[in-house]
């Protein structure tokens, strides 16, 4: 077992398959010695676990539980880089991580949303998962999902 999957074995998590493009690109894309994802949605075994927007208030999505959907967005997206580099013991550094938030137009907390996936990426990688990162608000998804990260990384 590799030390990657080893830490996310103590960590309690697992690398789901790679999801499915649902329109015309590819899940990861090599280029020199990064590894860029496309957008990644909180999909569980194929299935969002919510959608809507993330704010506070009946029919919304709650910034805690949005917090966790970021988290299994990352895990789509370090099994997206996996599928190209082939183990992840050949990630140097998580370089970039993007984080989009659909927001009620009162919900100001993407940061703390996508702390879900930078705080995960540094429990997996130490120091390597420390990044730049931009946390944005939105005003709708892909699917309607709460959602969506991108993730770069730098690869040996």
């Amino acid at each position: 077992m590799s030390h990657i999957d080893s830490r996310l074995a103590d960590l309690g998590l697992t690398l789901p398959d790679v999801v499915p493009p649902v329109a015309a690109y590819v899940p990861a894309m090599i280029h020199g010695e990064l590894v860029f994802t496309a957008g990644q949605l909180p999909f569980v075994a194929g299935v969002l676990p919510a959608t809507g927007k993330v704010g506070d208030g009946h029919g919304l999505v709650p910034a805690s539980d949005a917090r966790e959907y970021a988290k299994v967005a990352i895990l789509n997206g370090l099994a997206a880089v996996k599928s190209v580099i082939g183990s992840l013991d050949r990630i140097t550094q998580v370089v970039k991580v993007t984080g989009f938030v659909a927001s009620d137009p009162a919900f100001t907390g993407q940061p703390a949303v996508i702390n879900g996936a930078s705080e995960t990426l540094v429990e997996i990688f130490g120091d390597a998962g420390r990044h730049a990162r931009s946390a944005v608000g939105v005003a709708v998804l892909p699917l309607d999902a709460p959602v969506e990260i991108e993730i770069v990384v730098a690869f040996r």
